[in-house]
């Protein structure tokens, strides 16, 4: 069984037992949270897709661990003008581990 979620601006597709990196939740390491906005879940030939969001579906992750993604340098340059501006970013991520799929009906 499979599911696509959005969190933080994103979608995603999970199936139960993975592990992901997504945009950084409020949530205490080593907690359960369930995920509401399903947009579509599928399982074998059968897939049931929201108008936008799957009625009754949810689907539970553990929170594993926090961090910070390795540093994006970004560079502007400007030949022969004098100018040279550097700067970096580091984003935060939350790793999750998808416990479970429970799909509603449309």
């Amino acid at each position: 069984m499979y599911a696509v979620i959005v969190t933080g601006g994103k979608q995603y597709r999970v199936m139960q037992g993975e592990t992901l990196r997504v945009e950084k939740l409020d949530v205490a390491e080593g907690s359960s949270i369930e995920l509401d906005q399903v947009l579509l879940v599928g399982e074998g030939d059968g897939v049931t897709v929201g108008t936008p969001l799957v009625a009754g579906a949810k689907v539970t992750v553990m929170v594993k661990a926090h961090g910070r993604a390795d540093k994006v340098h970004i560079i502007k340059f400007r030949r022969r003008k004098h100018f040279r501006k550097q700067q970096g970013h580091r984003q935060h991520y939350t790793e999750i581990e998808i416990t479970g799929i429970a799909g509603g009906s449309k």
